[in-house]
This record gives C-alpha cells, sequence and structure tokens, in this order.
C-alpha cells in the first residue's frame, strides 16, 4: 500500500504555496490529507485569515471522503442540494463541496491523500494544489 510521506506533502505545500505567491495571491492556507483521510500537513501563510485552514479542510476532506476533486462536488451539489446540505452534518462539518481540493493520485493509481487551499479563488486554490502535486511527483483525480 502506498502512503503520503511528510517529506512529500512538505514539497507539495512549498510549491503550492510559491506558486501563490508568484501570481500575487491572498494569503493561503492548505491542508493535506494521509491515505487514512488523516491530517498530515497544515500550513498558514502570515496574513491568511483563521478560518481558512478549517475552510480548506473541509474542502480536501470533502474531495478524499467522496474521491473526487471538490470542483465535482461542487457541480454536484448545485444539481442535488437537499444531499449535499445533509452531508456536511453528517461529517461533523468537514464538508465543503467548493472548487479548490483533489485527490492525490500515487503513480499506480492509488489514492494517498488529499490537498485542499483556501484564500484566493476557487480556481486559484485549485491550481495551486495541483501545481505543488506535480512539483513533487504527485498526480490528481
Amino acid at each position: 500500500m502506498e502512503t503520503l510521506t511528510l517529506d512529500q506533502a512538505n514539497r507539495v505545500v512549498a510549491a503550492a504555496l510559491q506558486a501563490a505567491r508568484r501570481d500575487g495571491l491572498r494569503p493561503m492556507a492548505l491542508v493535506v490529507l494521509d491515505e487514512a483521510g488523516q491530517v498530515k500537513l497544515v500550513a498558514r501563510e502570515d496574513g491568511a485569515t483563521p478560518l481558512r485552514v478549517d475552510i480548506a479542510h473541509g474542502k480536501a476532506a470533502a474531495a478524499f471522503g467522496m474521491g473526487v476533486a471538490s470542483r465535482t462536488l461542487h457541480d454536484r451539489a448545485n444539481a442535488n442540494p437537499v444531499f449535499f446540505n445533509a452531508i456536511a452534518p453528517a461529517s461533523g462539518g468537514k464538508f465543503i463541496a467548493q472548487t479548490g481540493a483533489v485527490v492525490i493520485v500515487a503513480a499506480n493509481g492509488q489514492t494517498v491523500g488529499a490537498i485542499g487551499a483556501s484564500g484566493g479563488t476557487g480556481d486559484e486554490d485549485e491550481a495551486i494544489c495541483i501545481e505543488g502535486l506535480r512539483a513533487a511527483g504527485l498526480s490528481h483525480r
């Protein structure tokens, strides 16, 4: 079974934050979950508002729990709001169906975690997550 190492998570986050600074985004928070859906790494840039970590975690947990990018979940939630409104309380509040998180996939295609970001628009958040994964040699779905 593949695992996501702390070293990999650190490389992903460092590259994602570098992309955010390069692109002039607002201060970001990122949360990386491991292959069990547990928090592996949390990073909150100076100036990022306090709720950013909770939002990034909720996005990552939603992507991990459903096995798809939060962008897909956002689209599904628009089509089925009653179901998606019920998931957040059922998951202890760790479910935000908003663009900005992706599932982390190892080279063998196995899910090894998820990463979520908060601070920019959903598209910006998602883009830095993907850029961080690419820099660390990981892929996403």
